[in-house]
């Protein structure tokens, strides 16, 4: 089947949703596919808030574009850092008016949270589950517009380009031009073309490509590989940032359960088990410096004291306020045994947030002409080394915009390239070829975790790519010679991103920002005794 869409969005979180809110307001018809369902998205995972100066009496821009720069290690592009810091508050506006609450005081100004590396009180938020918040809104947004149609649990197999028309496209081609892509339809098993004259990925991070992570089972890097097989400029990919604190709860993996850093902004202190303080060891910033010193922080302890956690304590604290503040930390630790008003709550690091993806302009462009990248999945340059706590889902609704707007300009001058062929779904899949699928994605998440972590080395990067590499061959013979399930192209693409994780790390000969090696050791506590 072939369907036409003037725009075509794939991903539905708060980058994928905000675009279509924008472009369809103009009466164009936008196609929004879905993974799943319209309500699964890392962006409801979200429990921290949203970065922006909005008290401008204590607060500035320049603040927020020096913590901004300083998280990460002044790789950050100066000018995508100002682009999302000086439009951050226009893009507050916009989410409130597609129907978003957050937190007031009585006074009616934003009650705002303060997280690590920030150096004021600037994150709005709405109790503990800001996200889902925002994912809520901006559904109800979505399916409410008349020009807005929702393909939930598709999912999307390939971008289409010249290569699809028969001609050689390689990365030196400088024309490449996206025309749509192909999209799987579970209800029928077949890939349907979606032709349109702009596509916007807005597919979200690779959490799922570790063996532990805050991120949906969803989050297999699919439109950074999609984008990558098609000569997409893909940068900055070492960048993967672990939270330091993710619930320890062994069985909870997939996704394991985010405490917010607001928490350590309300007074949370980090401590080993038997209530040891460590964080004075490894910065003055103490369980308030950025994650990835953090994180890093806690990895070294517990492999010093043979720990599988630490703790984070705000036992100190006011107990009705902390229930008041973090409810849903509160009832989903008290499932399961812990009162966090009374106990210390067990913490690890987890894979959490991907700072590279697909190379992006200040119009949220990808070095494919007609192909858009939003979000997690796109490398706008903001984040540098390490992203500032909470400036995701702002970066997501400025560029979201800034896409909105530019696209607008140019999607009448483009036509629908009726030659593309359709799908050729040939081939068969058996039961056996889905238990080598499953085993294969969790071979991938260990050889992440264990080889392409927190601390890495020459000697494990290498290790990860050649074991990589004897996946990346079986999984694409496999794929051509049997029919595309949802199953074997998140393996595919699970092994694409995590080749490039490890490539462009081992391309690093640097430890900076969250990419550390004990090959080259910098910061001024050395985690280099790691082994």
């Amino acid at each position: 089947m072939i369907r036409k869409f003037n725009y075509l969005v794939i991903g539905s979180g708060v980058a994928g949703m905000s675009f279509a809110l924008q472009v369809a307001d103009a009466r164009h018809r936008v196609a929004l596919v879905c993974k799943t369902t319209i309500d699964e998205a890392n962006t409801a995972k979200a429990q921290g808030g949203v970065a922006a100066v909005t008290n401008m009496e204590v607060d500035t821009f320049e603040k927020h574009i020096h913590d901004t720069m300083v998280a990460g290690d002044y790789i950050s592009d100066p000018k995508a850092v100002e682009q999302v810091v000086k439009n951050a508050p226009a893009g507050i506006r916009r989410l409130v008016e597609w129907g978003v609450n957050f937190d007031c005081k009585e006074d009616g100004t934003f009650d705002l949270h303060r997280e690590g590396g920030h150096s004021e009180f600037r994150i709005l938020h709405h109790a503990d589950d800001s996200g889902f918040e925002i994912q809520r809104g901006l559904i109800e947004a979505v399916r409410s517009h008349p020009y807005i149609k929702v393909f939930e649990n598709h999912f999307a197999v390939e971008i289409i380009t010249q290569h699809h028309l028969g001609i050689e496209v390689t990365r030196r081609t400088p024309d490449i031009t996206c025309y749509g892509a192909y999209i799987l339809d579970p209800d029928t098993g077949k890939v349907d073309t979606f032709l349109s004259k702009v596509t916007l990925l807005a597919t979200g991070g690779i959490g799922a490509i570790y063996s532990t992570t805050t991120n949906p089972n969803i989050a297999t890097g699919d439109g950074i590989a999609m984008a990558y097989r098609a000569k997409a400029t893909v940068k900055d990919m070492e960048f993967v940032q672990f939270h330091p604190t993710a619930l320890f709860h062994p069985g909870e993996t997939h996704p394991a359960y985010l405490i917010t850093e607001a928490m350590r902004g309300y007074g949370g202190i980090l401590r080993l088990p038997n209530g040891e303080e460590f964080m004075q060891k490894y910065d003055k910033r103490l369980s308030l410096a950025p994650r990835d010193i953090v994180a890093r922080a806690i990895d070294k302890e517990m492999k010093i004291h043979g720990l599988d956690h630490v703790c984070l304590d705000v036992t100190h604290k006011d107990p009705e306020q902390t229930k008041m503040h973090f409810p849903n930390i509160y009832a989903k630790c008290l499932s399961i045994g812990i009162d966090i008003t009374r106990q210390y709550i067990p913490v690890c690091p987890s894979a959490h947030y991907l700072c590279g993806g697909i190379q992006v302009n200040l119009n949220g462009e990808s070095s494919i002409h007609r192909l858009y990248a939003v979000g997690e999945c796109s490398c706008t340059g903001l984040h540098g080394g390490n992203r500032l706590a909470s400036n995701s889902l702002i970066e997501a609704v400025v560029y979201a915009d800034a896409a909105a707007s530019h696209a607008s300009q140019v999607v009448d001058s483009y036509e629908y390239n009726n030659g593309v062929p359709e799908w050729n779904d040939e081939g068969t899949m058996t039961n056996e070829e889905k238990v080598l699928i499953a085993q294969d994605m969790r071979e991938v998440g260990q050889i992440m975790s264990n080889y392409v972590g927190i601390v890495r080395s020459n000697l494990r990067l290498h290790r990860a790519w050649q074991r990589l590499d004897i996946l990346y061959e079986e999984t694409e013979e496999l794929f051509k010679r049997v029919k595309a399930t949802k199953d074997i192209c998140e393996l595919r693409n699970a092994i694409n991103v995590g080749y490039l994780v490890t490539r462009q790390a081992i391309e690093r000969k640097e430890s900076r920002g969250l990419h550390y090696t004990i090959d080259y050791p910098k910061h001024a506590y050395d985690f280099s005794n790691d082994n």
